[in-house]
């Protein structure tokens, strides 16, 4: 599949003062090297600070314990590279977050493998919300984009940032559903942050940078490599407070959140299914071994309103905007009026009402979840009788 690049949002703008560029430059200097969490801390007591780690030689970064290849890495990091980071970070609401700055996600400072480094576009207050991850199939039924999208919703309006992977399927219903609350949701990539993938989720992904965050681990041009989706799920249940599986076959990546949000001392919850569906077998078999069965967002909410504790001060702090409903929402309107009860296709709505496809799809989604719009083949909608 395809990949597209991403181009800024319109936030807070990174501080370009003398020392502020110097620090990340250090920083991006040793992300680039794949020093890690613990080697890190080991330098910092030999050296004292990040700028002081870089400016050693190759010799006394070795002498420190860091493997050869990370300490040459160091003393002659790629200028090229460096230049292309820093210039990303000029860009609106991009920022690096540093493992032991203040701003680094105090839930992923938990985890044993936690990141160096942080890129990030979009709003960090969002990454310190209590959050839950909401994961699944791919491929998912019609019953299991409902309900990716009925779960996120009330929950975001709850208060929770919704964190997903942006993946097709109940990835994305899981984010729109958060977007659709006028609630946050946060996109973990298993790629650089320059990049979206799958490229039909382009537009969805500047629509999550605008409120939410898209946050990855990855240096600006990694490519969507398959081992780095694996590696991404840790990240996407160590933020969470909990992560819900919605439709997962037996040999499914959800699975892998799951047993890594279980291992990090997360809460992991499955939704069940038909015994016929061979989609909710991964969720059957989650349960069998300890995940909390739930029916409504309202037993998740039961189950994390104790966790979140201070996190929920800072839920405070970051505004939730107002989402209008599809009731009072003038485009709804307009909408309904190009809809009947003869189908048409997506494309003619496009043509006729001047939205992109990425926002008929979403609330085509929202009117068809209230009951007004019925989905037919060949990508063509109607309203119900």
């Amino acid at each position: 599949m395809r990949y597209l690049p991403v181009v800024a949002g319109g936030m807070m703008a990174i501080s370009n003062t003398p020392g502020a560029a110097m620090n990340h430059r250090a920083w991006l200097n040793l992300a680039h090297a794949y020093v890690s969490v613990a080697e890190l801390q080991a330098l910092k007591e030999r050296f004292g600070d990040v700028a002081a780690i870089v400016a050693a030689s190759a010799s006394q970064l070795r002498a420190a314990g860091l493997p050869d290849k990370k300490a040459q890495a160091i003393s002659m990091p790629s200028e090229k590279t460096l230049r292309s980071s820093l210039s990303w970070l000029d860009g609106d609401s991009h920022h690096i977050v540093a493992y032991g700055r203040d701003d680094f996600p105090e839930m992923l400072t938990q985890l044993s493998g936690a990141p160096l480094l942080l890129f990030v576009n979009g709003n960090i207050d969002v990454l310190h919300l209590p959050s839950l991850a909401i994961v699944g199939s791919r491929n998912p039924t019609r019953g299991g984009v409902r309900n990716a999208v009925d779960f996120s919703r009330h929950l975001a309006s709850s208060g929770y940032a919704i964190v997903s992977g942006l993946a097709e399927g109940i990835d994305t219903a899981a984010h729109r559903g958060a977007l659709s609350a006028g609630g946050k949701t946060v996109a973990f990539l298993g790629h650089g942050i320059d990049r979206v993938y799958p490229a039909q989720n382009h537009d969805l992904a500047h629509e999550i940078a605008a409120s939410g965050a898209l946050v990855t681990e990855y240096a600006l041009g990694a490519p969507p490599d398959r081992r780095h989706f694996p590696e991404r799920n840790r990240l996407i249940s160590g933020l969470s407070l909990g992560t819900l599986v919605i439709e997962a076959a037996r040999r499914s990546g959800s699975l892998i959140t799951a047993r890594c949000a279980a291992e990090q001392g997360r809460e992991v919850f499955a939704l069940p299914g038909s015994i016929h569906n061979p989609l909710a077998r991964g969720c059957h078999e989650l349960i069998r071994q300890g995940a909390k069965l739930v029916e409504t967002a309202n037993d998740i909410g039961a189950e994390l309103a104790p966790l979140a504790g201070h996190l929920q001060q800072t839920a405070g702090k970051v505004e939730q905007d107002t989402a209008p409903t599809p009731d009072d929402d003038k485009d709804y309107v307009e909408l309904r009026k190009l809809l009947g009860h003869d189908p048409i296709a997506i494309d003619d709505l496009k043509n006729q009402s001047g939205l992109t496809i990425e926002q008929l799809s979403s609330m085509l989604l929202i009117l068809e979840l209230h009951g007004e719009v019925e989905s037919l083949s060949g990508g063509r909608y109607a309203l119900i009788a």
